[in-house]
C-alpha cells in the first residue's frame, strides 16, 4: 500500500507499507519505506526507511485556517525514524558536510558609512600616535620616591612620635608630604609604630600603637 504526503497541494512524498502475507505471526511488523517526490537538491537522499515507535509522549495534531480557526486534526500514535538506504549514504554524508562548512563559514558584510561622526573613536578605542619614538622617550616623567633621601631610622621615630603628639590621625600621603621621605621606608616604620582604621571616624588613617600611646603619656 502507498500513501501520498502532500505540501501545498503538491505531492512531495510518498509512503509505502509493506506486508509479508506468509509470515503470520503476531510479533510480525509492517515495513515502511519514503520516497521524495521533488528534487530540491541533488545531493539530497530521495529513498527512506522509516523505523516506527510507539512509546512515545502523547501529541495532537492540530490544523489552522487561513481566518485564524484551528482544529484537532488526530491524535499521534507512532513516530517514525528517518534514515537513508544505503545506496544513499554518500550522497548523505556530503550533504552533512556541506552544511557544516556552510554554518562554520562567516560571510563577510560590507556596509557604507555616509556619516563622518561615525570615524571618530568610541571611548576605551586606543588611537594611533604619529608621535616620533625619540619625542616620546623625552616625555618628562613624573618624581617618584627614589629622589627622596632617607633619614635615620631613630631620628624618622621620633618625629612620627612627635606628628602624632600634634595630631593623632594621620593619612599615608599626609605623612609622606610631611617628612618628605620614601613611601614604602614610611610603611615599614608605621608597620611598627601604628595602627591602620579600616572602618569609623578615622577610616583610612594611621594612630600610634595603645602601648606607645600610653608611654607616650
Amino acid at each position: 500500500a502507498a500513501v501520498k504526503l502532500l505540501r501545498d497541494r503538491v505531492v512531495a512524498a510518498e509512503v509505502i507499507v509493506s506486508i509479508d502475507p506468509l509470515n503470520s505471526k503476531d510479533d510480525s511488523s509492517p515495513q515502511f519505506t519514503m520516497e521524495l517526490a521533488g528534487n530540491e537538491s541533488e545531493n539530497v537522499p530521495k529513498c527512506y526507511s522509516l523505523d516506527m515507535f510507539k512509546d512515545i509522549t502523547p501529541m495532537c495534531a492540530f490544523s489552522q485556517t487561513n481566518n485564524g480557526k484551528v482544529s484537532v486534526e488526530g491524535k499521534v500514535v507512532n513516530k517514525f525514524d528517518m534514515k537513508p538506504h544505503n545506496e544513499s549514504i554518500k550522497e548523505y554524508g556530503k550533504l552533512c558536510r556541506e552544511r557544516t562548512n556552510k554554518y562554520m563559514t562567516k560571510p563577510r558584510q560590507l556596509q557604507m558609512i555616509d556619516n563622518e561622526r561615525h570615524m571618530r573613536p568610541m571611548p576605551g578605542m586606543g588611537i594611533i600616535s604619529s608621535i616620533p619614538k625619540d619625542k616620546k622617550k623625552a616625555t618628562p616623567v613624573k618624581g617618584t620616591d627614589t629622589k627622596r633621601t632617607r633619614r635615620d631610622r631613630g631620628e624618622m621615630e621620633d618625629i612620627m612620635f612627635k606628628l602624632m603628639e600634634r595630631k593623632p590621625n594621620w593619612t599615608l600621603r599626609q605623612l609622606i608630604q610631611e617628612t618628605n621621605q620614601p613611601e614604602q621606608f614610611l610603611k615599614d616604620i608605621l608597620k611598627d609604630l601604628c595602627v591602620y582604621n579600616n572602618k569609623g571616624a578615622n577610616q583610612g588613617t594611621y594612630e600610634l600603637k595603645p602601648e606607645y600611646k600610653k608611654s607616650n603619656d
